[in-house]
């Protein structure tokens, strides 16, 4: 009897007893493994001839599975490890410093891989089978889960876990990565606190979220903050914070919420600040509407590879609301309501790093003007590390609104005005 065929029978016979378990421990498990091996070696129908060392190698696997994420637990825990990825039961890659390496871990089978994906969706109330054959949603610690199974991908289920930083929770953190400089910092907790209206850009796993999430933690905490999300990503500290989060339709096709559905209703909340996951269709417009109607302090996040293709993606999933509106009025809406795109990008030596903070201007012969107030210049690329340098290119145009809020900000971090 082989390992991976011993291992599934213990699982399973654990599995029976669970259910009567008041208090299912790590001690229970190892306590009932050791009791069903002892009984499968007095069977000679098992044939069972393990040594201590596979036999506690198994138990401790059986721990993982039961009360963590099996082979997954032991990457989860380690803190340098930023992204999972899993292509089938036996290949596993990591992200680790911005490199992506393939890992010794495995599952036994497919099997075993559904059993911890059924495990992980358990808690959110959402499915994966042939109805529903893609699923996002979080873990408890606000790492960020993508499934997606057979038949739309072959080779076995595929699951990407962007894991949740707890050491990054303050723009201290981004200066010591190197992902802002001290100037920029400043700026920015000033434009949270002022209530400038913040577009994040950037491709997946640039590292938006995460920049957004930490300036999230300098609003006041007598702010009404309201949030609307696909899955909870956001981790916010302030006591009055409102979540709202879509939802898919059932398995009748029937019951689905969208995204734009919960921003219009955000506005009837009373918001203090609404904070929008991602902008992705035709809920644009009810964005630019806001930002247009006296609510200030909006940030949001859309994935673009520049400021000038955020602008652009803003502009076209506007259209898509279907309102008949010609292009020079969306352009206008989004002139004289947003005010600054972060551009975030992960470089190819693996750092994340804002590329450019720009402010959005007036418009000019019918086109949006843009003016970089910080960008980050490559002086030289090196075999693996990227060289070069955060540079102030002049004063955003709406700096008298740090005044007028009381902030002080001196204007000598933003070098010459040009």
């Amino acid at each position: 009897m082989d390992v991976e065929k011993i291992k599934r029978q213990v699982r399973q016979e654990i599995s029976m007893w669970v259910g009567g378990e008041s208090e299912f421990t790590r001690d229970f498990v190892q306590k009932r493994a050791r009791q069903i091996f002892e009984n499968m070696q007095k069977n000679k129908e098992y044939a069972l001839d393990l040594d201590n060392s596979t036999r506690e190698k198994i138990i401790g696997s059986l721990c993982d599975d039961f009360l963590g994420l099996g082979p997954l637990q032991k990457l989860m825990e380690d803190e340098e490890i930023t992204e999972i990825m899993v292509n089938g039961p036996y290949n596993v890659y990591i992200e680790k410093e911005g490199k992506k390496t393939l890992s010794d871990i495995k599952f036994d089978n497919e099997a075993h891989l559904r059993y911890i994906i059924e495990k992980m969706l358990s808690p959110t109330g959402r499915r994966v089978d042939e109805s529903f054959p893609y699923a996002d949603f979080s873990l408890e610690d606000g790492s960020r889960v993508n499934v997606i199974i057979p038949p739309l991908t072959i080779g076995g289920a595929k699951v990407t876990i962007r894991k949740f930083l707890q050491s990054l929770v303050k723009v201290e953190d981004l200066i010591r990565l190197g992902t802002i400089d001290v100037r920029m910092a400043e700026f920015f907790v000033a434009c949270i606190r002022a209530g400038v209206n913040i577009l994040f850009s950037g491709a997946t796993g640039s590292g938006k979220t995460t920049t957004l999430g930490i300036l999230s933690s300098y609003l006041s905490p007598q702010e009404r903050i309201i949030t609307i999300e696909d899955a909870p990503e956001l981790v916010l500290n302030q006591n009055h914070v409102v979540r709202l989060f879509t939802r898919p339709s059932n398995i009748e096709g029937k019951g689905s919420v969208p995204l734009r559905n919960l921003f219009r209703n955000t506005l009837r909340m009373r918001p203090t600040r609404v904070i929008l996951g991602e902008i992705r269709g035709e809920e644009a417009m009810d964005y630019l509407q806001a930002l247009n109607s006296g609510h200030r302090g909006c940030l949001a996040i859309i994935h673009a590879s520049s400021p000038l293709v955020a602008i652009t993606r803003l502009e076209t999933m506007a259209l898509y609301a279907g309102l008949n509106l010609p292009p020079w009025a969306i352009r206008q809406q989004i002139s004289s309501g947003l005010d600054l795109i972060v551009q975030q990008e992960q470089l190819f030596d693996g750092s994340r790093k804002i590329t450019y903070i720009t402010e959005v201007g007036s418009l000019k012969e019918n086109q949006i003007t843009l003016r970089d107030i910080f960008r980050y210049e490559e002086e030289d690329q090196g075999d693996s590390k990227i060289k070069g340098a955060f540079k102030a290119k002049g004063v955003p145009d709406f700096y008298p609104l740090f005044k007028k809020k009381g902030i002080d900000i001196k204007k000598d971090i933003f070098g010459a005005v040009t």
